[in-house]
């Protein structure tokens, strides 16, 4: 595994720098700009007679060249590309379609080219993710290899995009693969080095911010660092509860196709940069700013606001990108302006406004994601400075717990409980009825007589089958006692089978086999029909012996 490791970190590390180059790409495209966050109202010189309000152009037309991409070729591409991770590695055996790592690649970079409020990381660790799962598949390793390469991918992806090696690692174990094992840790780990250092040759070797030393400040700001890692926690959870409220919202008004949306959302997407430019893609060099002190209290609060916002607009209208910068973007503005306001009330004793405005960041990606290990280590690495760890890793622990009393799920876990899925359940819960059904047996035509039906069982050795009417929708089914009674009681053979069908509880794919297992038992062994979401075609069928396969795989 440690040849596989090292290729797959080479290609995270090579595909982190081309989906940068891609994002720059796009940007200068749409935006006639390297960075347009940075520029204020300015105009786009390929079309300056459109002055500031190009902005409201450039989503619309990122959004339909990405939205007939993501729809025809990757749904899975579409959102911030985590959660689909974490739920390949605990629930699909660490497969991913290959094709999502290069759809990720187009639609993210032309998302965020084209003002999407997203970040880079979220894409990133899906397209390492994807080559690690291509990896293992072409080498046809064991499921629980492939994982191992998936979180290789992961990590690489993380390392080679922000420089920090040690953040990778510890964001593919914790939250990828959600388990820490030694074996596990030094391939991630040898993975994670092989993608920074081809990142650090192509992209330099430069921390992500250059701060001056930063220090902690009198013994009496440690219950500040307190209060902010207690705001920060809640904030992170209100970020999460916004960006989902807002894609509810966007789903409940658009009707129109799925490969539209992002085009015709993209409008209310440039009305938000164009009234504040600063929300434009990443907003890296905004947060920089903000974290050396660069803006007033109020607009700090503005800017917060604004990110999450823009950045549930940007997810809710079908936009691809992550949620990681956004939170580190959200997070340096809350501490910027906590740290100015406590400096403030009791100058000499807070610190400078710069340490908060680091552990802001820390804190808030600690309350939406609740992931520790990697936040107080990501924000090591990316300021080098030693003399925040005490205070970081205060406010991360106490954000973590806020967030962990106030909300249920995580900024990347609530995407999949959403959907039914939840990954701390285990055995027969943690298994989906699309993993333990079949294919559906023959399904008998209206009017088909008790006869024709007994043989089509017997030739089908099936002990129960499904009925359809005149339009293919599915109408019940009749098991073989129901059959054998009824010829018994001296019914004709040519009596139609309608005659003596019956409705057992029909399941559908995305529920849980624990749900499943008990109508199962009461199914007289001919098994249940799986129905599509419509409950009108067959999608599969369930028996007794492929739920017990799906329980008990075969080696």
């Amino acid at each position: 595994m440690l040849l596989p490791a090292v290729l797959v970190g080479a290609g995270s590390g090579l595909g982190a720098v081309g989906f940068r180059w891609l994002i720059e790409v796009f940007t200068r495209a749409l935006s006639g700009h390297d960075d347009y966050s940075s520029a204020g109202h300015a105009d786009n010189p390929y079309v300056p007679w459109l002055g500031p309000y190009f902005v409201l152009l450039a989503p619309v037309v990122a959004g339909a060249l990405y939205g007939p991409l993501v729809y025809r070729y990757a749904k899975e591409a579409r959102g911030h590309g985590v959660p689909e991770v974490m739920y390949a590695v605990a629930r699909q055996g660490g497969r991913i379609p290959p094709r999502v790592a290069v759809v990720k690649s187009l639609a993210s970079a032309l998302c965020i080219g084209g003002g999407g409020s997203v970040g880079r990381e979220g894409p990133i660790v899906q397209i390492g993710a994807a080559l690690g799962s291509t990896a293992g598949s072409l080498l046809r390793v064991s499921e629980e290899r492939m994982r191992l390469l998936v979180a290789c991918g992961a990590a690489g992806g993380i390392a080679a995009t922000f420089n920090a090696p040690l953040a990778g690692v510890f964001f593919a174990m914790e939250l990828i693969l959600r388990d820490f094992t030694a074996r596990a840790f030094g391939l991630v780990a040898v993975s994670s080095v092989t993608a920074s250092v081809i990142g650090r040759a192509a992209l330099g070797d430069e921390r992500f911010l250059d701060l001056a030393p930063v220090n902690a400040g009198h013994l009496a700001a440690y219950a500040l660092y307190v209060l902010l890692g207690a705001v920060a926690g809640a904030v992170g959870v209100l970020f999460t509860k916004v960006l989902y409220g807002v894609e509810d919202l966007c789903d409940s008004v658009w009707h129109g196709p799925e490969w539209l949306r992002p085009a015709a959302g993209g409008i209310v997407l440039g009305a938000i940069l164009l009234a504040l430019p600063e929300m434009y893609g990443v907003g890296y060099p905004v947060l920089g700013k903000a974290a050396v002190g660069g803006y007033a209290i109020g607009f700090l609060l503005v800017l917060l606001v604004g990110k999450i916002i823009a950045c549930s607009v940007t997810i809710g209208i079908g936009g691809s990108g992550g949620v990681f910068a956004p939170s580190l973007f959200v997070g340096a503005m809350l501490g910027s302006a906590f740290g100015q306001t406590m400096d403030g009330l009791a100058p000499g004793v807070t610190g400078s406004a710069m340490t908060y405005s680091v552990i802001g960041m820390g804190a808030v990606f600690a309350g939406s994601a609740r992931a520790p290990i990697t936040a107080v280590v990501i924000i090591y690495e990316l300021t080098g400075e030693y003399g925040i760890i005490l205070p970081l890793m205060i406010a991360v622990v106490v954000a973590t717990g806020v967030s962990h009393a106030l909300s249920r799920d995580t900024v990347y876990t609530a995407k999949l409980r959403r959907r039914g899925v939840d990954l701390d359940l285990t055995g027969p819960a943690a298994i989906e009825v699309r993993a333990a059904m079949g294919p559906p047996p023959p399904a008998l035509a209206p009017g088909t007589g008790l006869r024709e039906a007994i043989t089509a069982m017997i030739e089908a050795d099936a002990g129960r089958l499904p009925l359809v009417d005149r339009h293919g929708h599915y109408a019940g089914s009749v098991g073989a006692p129901a059959l054998s009674r009824a010829l018994h009681e001296g019914l004709p053979e040519n009596t139609p089978v309608e005659t003596v069908r019956d409705h057992p509880p029909a399941l559908l794919a995305g529920q849980s086999l624990q749900e499943a297992l008990p109508l199962l038992s009461d199914s007289e062994g001919g098994g249940l029909p799986v129905l599509d979401g419509e409950r009108l075609h067959l999608v599969g069928w369930v028996s007794h012996r492929s739920a017990l396969l799906a329980l008990h795989p075969q080696p």
